[in-house]
């Protein structure tokens, strides 16, 4: 897996063209390049298409996206979350394992009980773009 110190930044800029028109451009700056563009094709090394293939695997199971769904907005417990889907807290659990390893989600302890996030805005982001697909 990728450092962040190797995960792209990207920045904006605006370029005026006219008195009504403006472009904006896309840069893309990477720290190690190599690491992650195939210098012969231009297209993402292996290990990065698999990294984020796997990032969508987490994505294929129905449970682990209503639970993130559930998370998009509050901070749940374990027991929470497992009223809200109707589902027990064994299996609510062993799908949390899975998404905080994958990174997509967070928690902290208040005392005995662990609450789980979203871990930051870019899930939040793919869970909502990719609704806004499907209901294209």
């Amino acid at each position: 897996m990728l450092t962040k110190a190797e995960m792209r930044v990207i920045i904006h800029t605006v370029e005026h063209m006219n008195n009504y028109s403006y472009v904006v451009k896309e840069v893309i700056v990477m720290h190690n390049p190599d690491k992650i563009i195939s210098k012969n094709t231009g297209i993402p090394k292996d290990e990065c298409l698999s990294d984020l293939a796997d990032l969508f695997k987490m994505f294929a199971d129905s449970t682990r996206v209503k639970i993130m769904f559930a998370l998009m907005e509050n901070e749940l417990c374990v027991r929470d979350i497992s009223s809200c889907l109707n589902m027990t807290q064994s299996a609510i659990s062993h799908q949390l394992k899975i998404l905080k390893s994958a990174n997509l989600v967070a928690n902290r302890r208040d005392g005995k009980t662990i609450y789980y996030r979203l871990s930051d805005d870019h899930v939040k982001s793919i869970i909502a773009q990719g609704f806004d697909h499907i209901l294209e």
